[in-house]
């Protein structure tokens, strides 16, 4: 185990130090913090709505710790609405993680302020290495891994295009990617933790506090999740029941988004050859993916 541990240090060491850029998009959790620990030479950009959440609490205490230059953008709730419609609409999609991606929208157009030409995510981590919650229940863990990295996709690489920003992913390097996926599921999600093996990679470079820290959400660190209900109660109980239009609405919030959708994007895009239609809106979907793009649905990977 041991051996992993260091050849996957030294992999992630490399391939950060090789692909270079002048900004950090930083939670402050595990992956961005990471990164800001291999190349401290970064302007780390940390975004939250109303100052809220804990990714503030943590990126202010790791850039002093790690005497890295860091900035917080503070976005009130009228500008995180008002911008949904352009996040929708860079996106094409109604995904009900749109929060998430407001972040991502703001990081990036922060960026631009700052005369910022390229920003390093932690796009990749979660799903390579067993990041997210729901991945503990998975029995054939290494499948799913394998099968999602063949279709991964983030929203920073859109909105990068969008504000001209050069997205950096060091997590998705090959090199990387192909030793992550040789690491056995039990050493990625161990003890009732996910991301375990890049945790103890990384043990002795930060503090426990940092390494053993909860994965948190992007919409939950940063506070964005609160849009959530001020969202939904744009959407009364009558018009949802009522529902006219082909789509499977998750819920309020889901419905008011595809309205937003309907409006700057138009219809959802039928399947083309060699896809399967998605049965939440109808969209294609290739058929290898285990998510639609436009609606958010999930679909049974095993099919």
């Amino acid at each position: 185990m041991q051996d992993i541990i260091l050849e996957l240090k030294k992999r992630l060491t490399e391939s950060t130090q090789r692909n270079k850029a002048d900004g950090l998009l930083f939670s402050g959790g595990l992956d961005t913090a990471i990164l800001a620990s291999i190349n401290p030479n970064m302007k780390t950009i940390t975004i939250s709505l109303n100052s809220s959440g804990e990714d503030t609490k943590y990126a202010f205490y790791l850039a002093k710790l790690l005497n890295i230059e860091h900035h917080h953008k503070s976005i009130n709730i009228d500008e995180a609405i008002e911008a949904i419609p352009e996040v929708v609409k860079i996106l094409k999609t109604f995904d009900p993680a749109i929060p998430n991606d407001l972040v991502v929208y703001f990081g990036l157009k922060f960026v631009k302020e700052l005369d910022v030409d390229g920003v390093m995510t932690g796009d990749g981590a979660d799903e390579i290495f067993g990041g997210y919650n729901f991945m503990r229940k998975i029995k054939d863990l290494e499948g799913y891994i394998k099968r999602i990295s063949q279709n991964m996709s983030f929203s920073s690489n859109l909105m990068g295009e969008f504000f001209d920003v050069e997205i950096v992913q060091p997590f998705l390097n090959k090199e990387l990617l192909d030793f992550a996926l040789s690491i056995k599921g039990n050493l990625k999600f161990r003890e009732g933790v996910g991301k375990w093996i890049l945790r103890k990679s990384f043990e002795d470079v930060l503090p426990k506090e940092i390494i053993w820290q909860d994965k948190r959400p992007l919409e939950i660190g940063s506070g964005m999740a609160k849009i959530r209900e001020i969202i939904s109660s744009k959407i009364t109980d009558k018009e949802f029941k009522k529902n006219p239009y082909p789509v499977k609405f998750m819920n309020k919030e889901h419905f008011y988004y595809y309205k937003v959708y309907r409006n700057v994007v138009g219809e959802i895009p039928v399947p083309k050859e060699g896809e399967k239609a998605c049965h939440g809106c109808g969209a294609g979907i290739g058929p290898i993916a285990f998510h639609c793009k436009v609606c958010g649905c999930v679909l049974d990977w095993r099919k």
